[in-house]
C-alpha cells in the first residue's frame, strides 16, 4: 500500500510524504502507482520548474518514497498557487483512495 501523508501547519499544507508501492499489480502494470507518481511529478514540476520556487524534494527508490516541502516565506500569489496545487493533489488522492482503498491511504499530520 502507498501511504501519502500531507504535512500541515494549521490550514496550510507544507508538503507531503509518499511511501510504498500500491500493490495493485506488478511493477510496470500498476495503474494506481502510475497515477500517484504522475500526479506527484506534475505538482513537483509545476512548483519547482514552472513557478521556480525551489521546494525541497527527496526521492528514495530503495523504499519507494518521495517527499516534498515548500519553502517558507512565499509571496502571497505563490503561496496561494502552491496551496491550490497541494489541495488538488490531496483531493485527487482521496478520490483514488475511494476507488482503490486497499492500495492508497491518505493522511494529514501536523
Amino acid at each position: 500500500m502507498t501511504t501519502v501523508t500531507f504535512r500541515m501547519e494549521g490550514d496550510r499544507i507544507t508538503g507531503f510524504d509518499s511511501q510504498g508501492h500500491s500493490g495493485y499489480a506488478e511493477e510496470g502494470a500498476d495503474i494506481v502507482c502510475a497515477g500517484i507518481t504522475s500526479a506527484i511529478r506534475l505538482v513537483e514540476a509545476t512548483i519547482n520548474d514552472v513557478l521556480g520556487l525551489a521546494a525541497s524534494v527527496k526521492v528514495r527508490e530503495s523504499d519507494a518514497s518521495i517527499s516534498l516541502r515548500l519553502p517558507g516565506g512565499l509571496a502571497p500569489t505563490a503561496e496561494s498557487t502552491c496551496q491550490a496545487l497541494l489541495t488538488g493533489l490531496m483531493v485527487y488522492f482521496a478520490e483514488l483512495h475511494d476507488e482503490f482503498p486497499d492500495n492508497i491511504e491518505v493522511l494529514e499530520e501536523e
